[in-house]
C-alpha cells in the first residue's frame, strides 16, 4: 500500500517555469482528418487513397470475375429460370396452379431421360424449358447403340407417367379435378412421346424394335398436322422428316460402327418392345380413367 504522506502539501513556493517538452514526431499512419491538411502528408495521403480505391477496384473485379465464371456451372439456375419463365406463359392459358403442376409433369418426364443417360455413363445436362414447345437437355450422344437409346427414350415416359399416377392417388384422396386434369394431360404428353418417330421417344424405341417403323411415324404425323394444325406438330413433322432422312441414309452406308451400333439381341428387342406396347396400354386405359371434359366460364 502506498504511502499517504506522499499527499499531503509542500509549503508555497514560487512556480518553477518548466522547460517545454520536445514537439513530437507522428509517426502514425495519416487519420481521415489529416486528409484537408495541406503539405506532403496530404500528398501522400492523396497517393495512399488513390492506392486504396484501386485495390478496392481490382478486388472487386476479381470476386465478380469468379461470379462471372461460376454462373455457366450453376446448371440449376437455368433450369429453374426457364421453369418459372414456362410457369408465367402457361398460367395466361390454364392458371398459375395448373401451370405449376403442368412445367413439374415436364420437368419429371425429363428427368427420366437425364438419370437415364447418366446410367448410361453419359454426362447430360439439366433440363431447360422453352414455354409451349416443352423442355430439352442435352447430351453428346444416346447411348452406344441402339438398345441404349432405346433405354434413354423409354425413361421418360416410364419416370414421367409416374408422375401423373401420382397426380391420380392425389385427385383419388382429395377429389380435387384439378389433380385429375394434370394426371390426364401427363398421361396424354407421355403417350404423344411415344409416337414412333425421331426425335420423340417411341423413335428412339423404334432403334432398337423397328427402325423401319420410322416411316410408318412420319407417314402418320402428315394426316394428324391437317387435322390438328398447330406449330409444335408442324415442328415436329419437319424435324421428323430430316431425322428420318439423315439415320436411314447413314443406316444404308453399312459402315462397321453403323452395324455394330443396330446389332441388337433378340431378348433386348422383346424387352424394349413388351415395355413400349405395354407403356402405350397403360396410358390408354390411365386417360380413359382420369378423362375430364373441360367447361368455359
Amino acid at each position: 500500500m502506498e504511502s499517504s504522506s506522499a499527499w499531503w502539501p509542500a509549503p508555497v513556493q514560487a512556480p518553477a517555469e518548466q522547460p517545454a517538452e520536445p514537439e513530437q514526431q507522428d509517426l502514425s499512419w495519416p487519420t481521415h482528418e489529416d486528409l484537408g491538411r495541406s503539405g506532403p502528408k496530404q500528398s501522400r495521403n492523396k497517393r495512399g487513397g488513390v492506392a486504396g480505391a484501386l485495390a478496392a477496384i481490382v478486388a472487386f473485379a476479381a470476386k465478380f470475375k469468379a461470379i462471372i465464371l461460376l454462373l455457366p456451372k450453376l446448371k440449376l439456375l437455368t433450369t429453374v429460370g426457364t421453369m418459372v419463365v414456362s410457369v408465367a406463359a402457361y398460367s395466361f392459358v390454364f392458371g398459375w396452379p395448373f401451370a405449376v403442376g403442368f412445367v413439374v409433369l415436364i420437368f419429371v418426364h425429363e428427368m427420366g431421360h437425364v438419370i437415364a443417360l447418366r446410367r448410361e455413363g453419359i454426362k447430360a445436362s439439366a433440363p431447360m424449358f422453352i414455354p409451349f414447345l416443352g423442355a430439352v437437355i442435352s447430351a453428346k450422344s444416346l447411348g452406344r447403340n441402339a438398345t441404349a437409346e432405346a433405354r434413354v427414350g423409354l425413361a421418360g415416359p416410364i419416370l414421367g407417367s409416374l408422375g401423373a399416377v401420382v397426380c391420380i392417388g392425389i385427385w383419388q384422396a382429395t377429389g380435387n379435378d384439378l389433380w385429375r386434369a394434370l394426371a390426364f394431360t401427363g398421361l396424354f404428353l407421355n403417350l404423344f412421346n411415344l409416337l414412333p418417330v425421331v426425335p420423340l421417344d417411341g423413335g428412339r424405341a423404334m432403334a432398337a424394335m423397328a427402325p423401319w417403323m420410322w416411316f410408318l411415324g412420319f407417314a402418320a404425323m402428315i394426316p394428324l398436322a391437317i387435322i390438328f394444325p398447330n406449330p409444335i406438330i408442324f415442328l415436329i413433322v419437319l424435324v421428323a422428316g430430316y431425322e428420318t432422312y439423315r439415320r436411314w441414309k447413314l443406316r444404308k452406308t453399312a459402315t462397321p460402327q453403323q452395324q455394330a451400333y443396330y446389332r441388337v439381341r433378340p431378348r433386348d428387342r422383346a424387352l424394349v418392345a413388351a415395355v413400349y406396347l405395354g407403356l402405350i396400354a397403360l396410358l390408354v386405359v390411365g386417360m380413359d380413367a382420369t378423362h375430364l371434359t373441360r367447361t368455359f366460364s
